[in-house]
C-alpha cells in the first residue's frame, strides 16, 4: 500500500469516527459566519462573540490544548481550542482534524501571550474532510553569517507548472501569488464591464456556433449541429454579429465572450480565450484610441487604486490611507506590518523618492531585502536620504540611528511633488544596525508591490507605465523604414519589396535580431509588411503604443486610408512588444466590403484556410445602412497579463486546456 493511499485510508477512518460521534461533516449544509477572517482582524475587539469557518492550514496539538489557523481563502485567523471548554466530544473532534479540513468555530476574540489576534473556541463543527494531503508552503528563517535572523523565505510544494495548471484548485489554496493574479484577472474583467456600462454601451451575447465564422484571420474549430444536420464552426471573433446590431441602430455595443481559434499554443496564445469587442456609432479610429486609453486607465485605477504598472510585476496599489490588513488583500501577506519589529543585516536599497510636504527635509526611500519588503517608517520616524547617508529614526523621542552610505551616492533631482522613481548612483547594499523601528500604519501616495529581484530591476531601470498618460502613436511604414531602411515606395508593390529586401540585406538583418523572413513563402504584400512588423518593429514597442496604417490585404474589414487605397484606417496597440488590441474605422460601404470578401474568397480557394469567408448575411445587413463606426477588440488574457505582470497566458486562465495524462 502506497504512503498516499495509507494517508487517505487513515483520513477515511477519522471521517468514520466523526460520523460515529454524530458529526458527519457532509450533513452540514450551512454555517453562518459573523465576518471574514480579514474582517475579524480589521474590526477586532476582545471578548467579542464571533462565528467563523474556514480551511485548516496549520495545526498544533499540545496536550489538552491546541492552536490552528483557519483560512477563508483571502485571509486567515488563529483559533485556540481547549479540552475543558470543548468537552469530550468537541475535543475528540479537534483531534480528528487534519490540515485541509473545513471547520466552523464559535467563540470569542482574544489576544494570545505572543500578541496574535485569535478566536478562543467554545464550539467546533466539522464541515468537510480533506482526504488528500495539501501541498502547503513552508517558511524558513534566513540567517546571516553570524547566525542572526535577518528574514524569512517561503517556498511552495506545488511548483511544477503542469500540476499547477492541471489542479488549479490546489494552486489557489497554496500559492498566494497565483491566487492573487487570478483574482485580479477576475476583477479586471469586472472593471471592463463597469467602464462600458458607465459609458452608455449595451452588453449583448452573440452566437457561439456559426455557419460562417468571420471577423478574424484564423482557422476555426468545427462541429456538427445534430438538430439541423448542419456542419457549423465555433466562432473566431465577435465582430460581424456586433456590427449587425449597429446596423440595427443600437448605437454602442460590447461583448466579452469566449472565442476559439484552432491554432498553436505559446506564452501569448491559447486556442480558447476571452475576447472583448466594442463598437460605437459616429466615431472613428481616433475615437477608439481614446476609448482604449480611457479603458486601461479606468481598469488600473479600479483594480489597483492608481494608474501605474511595473512590467513583469503588475499594477502598483495606490491608496491615500491603507492599513496592513487592507493592503494584504491586494498585495499578499508580510509586505507591510503595523507592529514594531527588529531588523538587522544587509539590505538592498531600491529608492522611491518624493518631496511630499510631510518630509520637506529630505527624501524618502523604500528598502527591500531578499525578496521581502522592509517596512517603510511613518512620517514621525521617517527614513531620509541626506548627502550620501541614510537616516533611520528609531522609536523614542530624539533617538536616531545613522547608517552611512558611501559618499559616492548621488540622487538625481528629477523628483516632484508626486511620486517618481529616482535613479540611485552608488552602492545598492548597506548594513542596517540592529534596532527597533516603527513601521507605517498608513501609507500616503504610492505603495510598492511585493519586492523581488524582478521588481528591484524594474524600479532601478525606471520601467513604469502610467496609464493616465496618452499612448505613443507611430506609423507602421515609417517604423519599418526606421528599422530596415525600406521606404514606403519600395513597399508599394510585392516584387519591388522583395527586390529591395534582397538589395538591403534585410533577411540578414532579421537573423541578427533573432527573426526569420522567407521571401519564398510571402505571396502577398500585406503579409510581407506584417512580417517586417513582427520581426523588426514589435520588439521595440515596449511602452504603450498605437501602430497606425495597415495594408489592405490583411485588413478586410477596415476602411481604406484616404489618398492611399493600399493602406487602411486600422491600428494595433502594443505593450512590451505584444499586440494588446486591434481597431478599425469600420467599413460601412457594402460594395467595398463585397469586393474585399471576394478577394478573400479567392485566397481561400487557393488554400489559405485563414482567409476571411464570404458572409452574405453580414453584407445584407450592411446594405440596409450602417453609420460611421469605430470598433476594437482586446484579448482579456493579454490585458490581464499586462496589469498583473504575468509572463504566460496560462497564469491568467483559471483552467487552461491540458493534454490528458498518458497512462
Amino acid at each position: 500500500m502506497s504512503e498516499e493511499l495509507s494517508i487517505r485510508e487513515l483520513r477515511l477512518q477519522k471521517l468514520a469516527r466523526m460520523r460515529e460521534l454524530g458529526h458527519d461533516p457532509y450533513m452540514v449544509e450551512k454555517f453562518d459566519r459573523t465576518d471574514s477572517a480579514q474582517g475579524l482582524l480589521d474590526n477586532f475587539a476582545e471578548e467579542k462573540q464571533v462565528a467563523f469557518a474556514g480551511r485548516v492550514v496549520s495545526y498544533r496539538l499540545m496536550g489538552k490544548a491546541g492552536f490552528a489557523h483557519l483560512s477563508d481563502g483571502d485571509g486567515k485567523i488563529q483559533i485556540y481550542c481547549k479540552k475543558d471548554e470543548l468537552g469530550e466530544v468537541g475535543w475528540e473532534l479537534y483531534n480528528l482534524l487534519d490540515i485541509g479540513d473545513h471547520v466552523g468555530v464559535k467563540g470569542h476574540l482574544f489576544i494570545t501571550k505572543t500578541g496574535e489576534k485569535s478566536i478562543h473556541v467554545s464550539e467546533l463543527i466539522p464541515l468537510s474532510k480533506s482526504l488528500q494531503v495539501l501541498p502547503l508552503g513552508k517558511t524558513q528563517e534566513v540567517k546571516d553569517e553570524e547566525g542572526n535572523v535577518v528574514g524569512t523565505k517561503t517556498w511552495y510544494e506545488l511548483e511544477d507548472v503542469e500540476q499547477r495548471y492541471r489542479h488549479r484548485h490546489l494552486d489557489l489554496i497554496v500559492n498566494p501569488d497565483a491566487r492573487r493574479t487570478l483574482l485580479n484577472r477576475a476583477r479586471i474583467v469586472s472593471a471592463v464591464r463597469r467602464y462600458f456600462d458607465q459609458n452608455g454601451y449595451l452588453e449583448v451575447e452573440t452566437p457561439l456556433l456559426q455557419v460562417v465564422a468571420g471577423g478574424a484571420a484564423a482557422r476555426p474549430f468545427k462541429t456538427h449541429y445534430n438538430a439541423y444536420d448542419l456542419e457549423v464552426k465555433l466562432r473566431i471573433s465577435l465582430e460581424l454579429y456586433l456590427k449587425r446590431l449597429i446596423c440595427g441602430d443600437i448605437p454602442a455595443v460590447y461583448e466579452i465572450g469566449r472565442v476559439f481559434r484552432n491554432e498553436g499554443v505559446s506564452n501569448r496564445h491559447n486556442p480558447e480565450f476571452t475576447l472583448l469587442e466594442f463598437y460605437e456609432s459616429y466615431t472613428n479610429l481616433e475615437g477608439m484610441m481614446k476609448r482604449v486609453e480611457e479603458l486601461f486607465a479606468f481598469v488600473a485605477k479600479e483594480v489597483y487604486g492608481g494608474y501605474k504598472v511595473i512590467p513583469g510585476i503588475g499594477g502598483i496599489f495606490e491608496s491615500n490611507v491603507g492599513t496592513y490588513e487592507q493592503m494584504t488583500r491586494f498585495l499578499g501577506e508580510d509586505l507591510y506590518d503595523s507592529s514594531v519589529e527588529e531588523f538587522s543585516g544587509k539590505y538592498t536599497l531600491v529608492l522611491r523618492v518624493d518631496t511630499d510636504q510631510d518630509a520637506p527635509a529630505g527624501k524618502k526611500a523604500t528598502l527591500f531585502e531578499s525578496g521581502n519588503a522592509i517596512k517603510s517608517p511613518n512620517n514621525a520616524q521617517s527614513l531620509q536620504i541626506e548627502k550620501g547617508r541614510i537616516l533611520v529614526y528609531e522609536t523614542g523621542p530624539g533617538i536616531r540611528s545613522v547608517i552611512e552610505v558611501l559618499d559616492t551616492a548621488v540622487l538625481t533631482e528629477e523628483c516632484s511633488s508626486y511620486n517618481l522613481f529616482s535613479t540611485y548612483e552608488g552602492p545598492n547594499e548597506f548594513t542596517l544596525d540592529p534596532g527597533v523601528y516603527k513601521v507605517k500604519w498608513k501609507i500616503e501616495g504610492l505603495l510598492a508591490v511585493e519586492a523581488s529581484d524582478r521588481m528591484s530591476d524594474a524600479l532601478l531601470n525606471r520601467k513604469v507605465f502610467d496609464f493616465s498618460q496618452p499612448w505613443k502613436r507611430v506609423n507602421l511604414l515609417e517604423e519599418i523604414e526606421r528599422h530596415t531602411g525600406l521606404t514606403a515606395t519600395e513597399l508599394s508593390d510585392l516584387d519591388a519589396a522583395k527586390k529591395a529586401i534582397v538589395a538591403k540585406k534585410v533577411v540578414d538583418k532579421a537573423h541578427e535580431v533573432g527573426g526569420h523572413i522567407s521571401l519564398e513563402k510571402e505571396d502577398n504584400l500585406g503579409g510581407l509588411i506584417e512580417k517586417l512588423l513582427e520581426v523588426f518593429v514589435e520588439p521595440t514597442l515596449q511602452e504603450p503604443t498605437f501602430v497606425v496604417g495597415y495594408p489592405i490585404e490583411t485588413s478586410p474589414l477596415a476602411k481604406k486610408e484616404p489618398g492611399n487605397p493600399r493602406m487602411t484606417r486600422r491600428f494595433e496597440g502594443y505593450i512590451l512588444g505584444r499586440e494588446i488590441c486591434n481597431a478599425f474605422s469600420e467599413i460601412n460601404d457594402p460594395v467595398d466590403q463585397m469586393e474585399r470578401f471576394e478577394q478573400q474568397a479567392s485566397e481561400l480557394a487557393k488554400g489559405d484556410d485563414e482567409a476571411h469567408p464570404y458572409d452574405e448575411e453580414f453584407l445584407y445587413a450592411l446594405e440596409g445602412g450602417m453609420p460611421p463606426t469605430g470598433g476594437c477588440g482586446i484579448g482579456m488574457e493579454r490585458l490581464a497579463m499586462v496589469l498583473t505582470g504575468a509572463d504566460h497566458i496560462r497564469e491568467v486562465m483559471f483552467f487552461p486546456m491540458m493534454k490528458p495524462k498518458e497512462e
